[in-house]
């Protein structure tokens, strides 16, 4: 071989050690670049988006993914190089089996931690088969205080249960009347009966005649029912001071307007955890069958300017700012904050994190965050009231923004 060639060999061989060598370096250092940003953190958010419960769904899908993209475009989430929220989005179907579904797929997609349910009935049975795979659940709205009793060590509810508001709405509606001079002394109570409504009605059943008050009669029906004629005729005969109504969104609505339509008018329509009593679209739909109506249920803190400024952004969209809404924006919230705490997408680390929260960057009218067998100590219900276009605030005192009205004017 001569000299040239030899020169020109050894050249070669250099130039393909060097590109061998800056292809070495470039397989060293992609995990730095790819450890720029860190993996999405998958988070199921499973509502009822179809069936008789779909409105509500659909109105708790819009707070929990409009949290997702306001975490995301501030940053994700810093304790994990900035990684984003990423939504699984579910469809319970309005029923317990539904919900189930959602979540053993939710669970073969890997997500870290579960938002949603609303319905009590899904959330009981979706919270139970999350914890067949220590999946975090946190509670939208099911307000049924067994979904916190069993001992589930997965299950988290932001928001307050039948037992805090029944006793709230009962010494609110004491209190109401006693400064009437106790006009009301009679209740009917309509209720759906499943665990929401049945659950419901059983505790007032327990409770309102040792607060002085005669139940006369109490009155099922399904979810769905199209048709309340009956149910109102039977109003009309008993002519209570005051109905309770029990009902999702669609039947609560349908029974106002057969009430109103049927000329009922008693005293005052006081409504626990009232599926659409303080709902701005039946108030701005059927402004006549909403009149008066009170109500103890979720509600935003309407002192705080996060929660106005909220209010804006859904009205914004043309969406109504319900109680579905921003009950899931701030759980959405709360994870993400026990998910930043934690540190990491680990299923136990997030339920160590949850156990210990103290969240106080939300839009209720709550104190700061304090799990005890999964509930939230601080979360409690105001009341509200139908007043001319709007709803108000009348209890407590340091959250209202009117008076009650009772007994309602004569039409």
């Amino acid at each position: 071989m001569s000299r040239q060639s030899l020169t020109v060999s050894r050249r070669r061989f250099l130039q393909s050690t060097a590109l061998g060598a800056a292809a070495a370096a470039g397989v060293l250092q992609a995990p730095t670049v790819l450890r720029a940003q860190g993996a999405a953190v998958k988070v199921g958010i499973l509502h009822p988006v179809s069936g008789a419960l779909s409105y509500s769904g659909q109105q708790g899908r819009i707070g929990a993914t409009l949290a997702i993209e306001e975490i995301n475009a501030a940053g994700g989430i810093k304790a994990l190089r900035g990684a984003k929220i990423e939504a699984v989005l579910g469809d319970a179907q309005s029923t317990p089996d539904g919900g189930n579904a959602e979540v053993e797929k939710m669970n073969a997609a890997a997500v870290a931690a579960i938002v949603g349910g609303y319905a009590s009935s899904i959330c009981l049975s979706a919270s139970q088969t999350a914890a067949r795979y220590d999946l975090p659940y946190v509670v939208d709205v099911g307000v049924v205080d067994s979904i916190v009793t069993r001992g589930l060590k997965n299950t988290f509810r932001f928001g307050p249960g039948f037992g805090v508001i029944a006793k709230t709405a009962l010494d609110n509606l004491v209190a109401i009347n006693e400064q009437a001079g106790k006009a009301a002394k009679t209740i009917m109570i309509v209720h759906e009966d499943s665990a929401f409504g049945a659950g419901l009605a059983k505790l007032l059943n327990a409770q309102l005649p040792e607060r002085g008050f005669q139940i006369l009669e109490t009155i099922a029906h399904p979810t769905p029912t199209r048709d309340f004629n009956n149910v109102a005729l039977k109003i009309k005969a008993q002519n209570p001071d005051i109905v309770i109504p029990a009902n999702y969104y669609n039947e609560y609505v349908l029974l106002a307007r057969t009430m109103q339509q049927q000329r009922i008018r008693p005293k005052g329509i006081y409504s626990v955890l009232g599926g659409a009593a303080s709902s701005y679209k039946f108030v701005k739909e059927f402004p006549d069958a909403a009149r008066y109506i009170m109500d103890c249920n979720h509600w935003f803190d309407p002192k705080n300017p996060k929660a106005i400024a909220l209010k804006k952004k859904i009205e914004a969209k043309n969406e109504f700012y319900t109680y579905e809404v921003y009950m899931n924006y701030s759980c959405v919230l709360l994870l993400a904050d026990a998910i930043e705490r934690a540190g990491s997408a680990d299923r136990a680390k997030i339920i160590a994190a949850l156990v210990n929260s103290s969240f106080a960057d939300h839009v209720m009218p709550y104190g700061p965050t304090k799990f005890v067998d999964g509930q939230n100590q601080g979360a409690a219900p105001v009341n509200t009231q139908v007043l001319g276009s709007d709803i108000e605030v009348i209890l407590p005192t340091q959250f209202a923004s009117a008076k009650p009205v009772f007994p309602i004017p004569p039409a």
